[in-house]
């Protein structure tokens, strides 16, 4: 959809360092989750076709980017940290806590509020078939209200709270927040979360296979044209994969089968005249 090299903020404010390397002067420094967000809303303005952002555990800490998501109208499913604070189930939603007070009453983490849950809130999900077998793991989901200072308080926003605990590990895994409907499938809502296997998937493909990852030149302007040809080399892999089934109807149609004469003998054979 969208790409931009992330510039440090030591990089930023080095004006020798940005010459050299040819960096615009309209950069400037900002933060991962707001360059994400300028290209999700950037989506949005141009028409670009989806309504769900999935956002790994790196990018869905932070509030202010969940929040823009929703106020552009789209829902996400977005990894986060087990230290998120969630206020806890019955409370009603009230001051929020100041930044780096984890103790602030009425509110817990969503790693102690996943260890306190009963064993029947557990499930056994499948999600998708893998190479050998059907991935499955053991999930939880509830409805929480996140403790967070870009949570209006007169207009607290309730989501799901997924949390992933697999057979055999001494604690939960992963944990996700989502806006997708309350009347969405538990199965449904792991496989939203799971579907960030693809871009991993696509990302890798891109590093390995299209070459995103063999750029040497030391300038923005560059890096910026290779990446561009990679992602429009692999856009095109990709669709033309969509054409192979089963992913999709055989665009091309079958040729016909020739018919051999029945006079034909084959050059040096015994019964040839």
């Amino acid at each position: 959809m969208a790409y931009r090299l992330y510039l440090p903020n030591a990089w930023a404010e080095d004006d020798d360092r940005r010459a050299k390397a040819g960096v615009p002067e309209a950069i400037t420094f900002k933060t991962k989750p707001q360059i994400a967000l300028e290209q999700i809303r950037w989506a949005c303005e141009v028409g670009l076709p989806g309504s769900m952002a999935l956002v790994d555990a790196g990018y869905g800490h932070d509030s202010k980017l969940r929040a823009g998501i929703t106020e552009l109208g789209k829902r996400y499913v977005a990894g986060i940290q087990p230290q998120m604070l969630v206020w806890k189930p019955g409370k009603r939603p009230g001051r929020t806590p100041k930044k780096g007070q984890r103790d602030a009453p009425d509110t817990t983490s969503v790693k102690d509020l996943a260890l306190g849950l009963r064993a029947r809130a557990w499930r056994t999900i499948q999600w998708r078939e893998g190479s050998n077998e059907w991935l499955s793991s053991r999930f939880a989901r509830l409805r929480v209200h996140v403790a967070s200072s870009h949570e209006r308080a007169c207009e607290p926003i309730q989501e799901w709270l997924l949390i992933e605990w697999p057979e055999g590990e001494k604690e939960p895994t992963k944990y996700w927040l989502s806006t997708l409907p309350s009347s969405i499938t538990f199965r449904d809502l792991v496989d939203a979360a799971k579907l960030r296997w693809r871009i991993e998937r696509d990302y890798q493909e891109l590093k390995q296979e299209v070459g995103l990852g063999h750029y040497e030149g030391r300038g923005w302007r560059g890096f910026h044209h290779h990446a561009t040809m990679c992602i429009a080399a692999y856009g095109f892999l990709v669709s033309e994969r969509e054409t192979i089934p089963p992913s999709g109807p055989r665009a091309a149609a079958r040729l016909p089968q020739l018919a051999v004469p029945d006079s034909y003998r084959p050059r040096g054979s015994s019964i040839a005249t």
